[in-house]
């Protein structure tokens, strides 16, 4: 049975959307590439790995979003569990694309605001759908976003050592986050769904590169 969120728990998620959109994001686990020394880039390979970088982040942003709205209408307590240990590594991924960013001398997305607010109402509705949908599309997300990183790695600068480090990792903990998902009973998701949402995620990422 779904149990509506007290106003204790909104005003919490509403600090959560604050916190990802306007302040720095910090990680328990070390950077990944924090051992690791900056090579010399060209201006051009510093603008690409600067802007797939900046669609990782977006991608994090949305990601907990997605999760808020999930866990906040998830009505199994080991569902919401899950929702909230992903959304927990994401926030550490948000910190470790900003930082190469920053580093690349490039800027997180301006349209951040706007991924935010339509991957929490996706949340939401995913969430009152039911949880087995919940968490198949949990599943489906990041197996997509697993696709994407592993994109980035074949194109990113061979010499940038630093940043595919971080989405190597990234890829590992989104992984991670798919096989549990189905652990927990993930619903696979029809057809259609998996392709709107690879199209939605195409109008994300090609606008997150640019902006």
């Amino acid at each position: 049975m779904l149990k509506l969120p007290t106003l204790d728990t909104l005003i919490t998620e509403f600090d959560v959307a604050l916190r990802t959109l306007a302040a720095s994001a910090s990680s328990a686990r070390p950077h990944p590439d924090a051992h690791i020394d900056d090579a010399e880039l060209s201006a051009e390979d510093k603008a690409h790995a600067a802007g797939l970088m900046r669609v990782n982040h977006c991608g994090e942003v949305c990601a907990q979003a997605l999760y808020q709205g999930q866990s906040l209408t998830a009505r199994d307590p080991a569902t919401r569990e899950a929702l909230r240990e992903a959304a927990h590594e994401e926030v550490e991924h948000l910190a470790w694309t900003e930082r190469r960013i920053r580093e690349l001398g490039g800027h997180v997305s301006v349209l951040n605001p706007l991924w935010y607010a339509g991957s929490l109402a996706i949340g939401v509705t995913a969430g009152l759908i039911g949880d087995k949908w919940n968490l198949g599309f949990l599943a489906e997300t990041e197996r997509q976003v697993g696709a994407h990183l592993q994109g980035h790695l074949q194109t990113l600068p061979v010499e940038d050592a630093k940043s595919r480090a971080i989405v190597s990792q990234m890829h590992t903990d989104e992984t991670e986050h798919a096989e549990l998902a189905v652990e927990l009973g993930a619903a696979d998701l029809p057809l259609p769904v998996k392709s709107l949402m690879q199209a939605s995620s195409k109008v994300m990422t090609t606008l997150a590169y640019r902006l």
